[in-house]
């Protein structure tokens, strides 16, 4: 290559390298902020069990997560654990959910035996059983029903735990 071949080369790969330089800064500064077109997503936290009732869940569609929590494992009103966990998982099964989070920090009685329909239909979804598709949420102040719920959901279906620190009741 001449030396005018050469020149011009460079120039050329300067002026590429400076278009770059400018596209990228300022796509950088444009998309910094909240825009029209992607706006920054709100922190969604999960929706508490009100108080007087046993269970309730939320699902969060932008993420495509089924948070469920009981305080009591027993009928609430009306409507059965089983009939609660089938609305639950049609739900979830119309929105295409692909994680389940279910919190048991909070149980504070009821009957061990009402978790069963739970255990079936997070066995009956594939897509639950998938590494990081169940997340169950423990604590130490709940009582015999979620601890059962918790060892057999550990036996049969592989959650990933999430533990509640311990709650700071000691004295130093």
């Amino acid at each position: 290559m001449s030396t005018y071949q050469l020149h011009w080369h460079d120039r050329v790969v300067n002026q590429t390298v400076r278009s770059w330089c400018v596209a990228v800064f300022a796509l950088a500064v444009g998309c910094s902020g909240e825009t029209a077109i992607a706006p920054r997503p709100q922190e969604e936290s999960p929706a508490q069990v009100p108080a007087g009732k046993n269970y309730s869940f939320s699902i969060t569609p932008g993420d495509r997560t089924v948070y469920a929590q009981f305080t009591r494992v027993r009928s609430q009103g009306t409507e059965s654990v089983s009939a609660f966990v089938q609305r639950m998982f049609a739900s979830a099964d119309a929105s295409g959910a692909t994680r389940l989070v279910i919190d048991l920090r909070s149980v504070r009685g009821g009957d061990s035996f009402l978790v069963v329909p739970l255990v079936k239909g997070i066995l009956a979804r594939e897509r639950f059983n998938q590494s990081g598709g169940l997340l169950v949420v423990v604590g130490d102040a709940s009582f015999s029903p979620g601890q059962s719920a918790a060892a057999l959901l550990q036996q049969y279906a592989h959650p990933i735990f999430v533990r509640e620190p311990p709650s700071s009741r000691t004295s130093l």
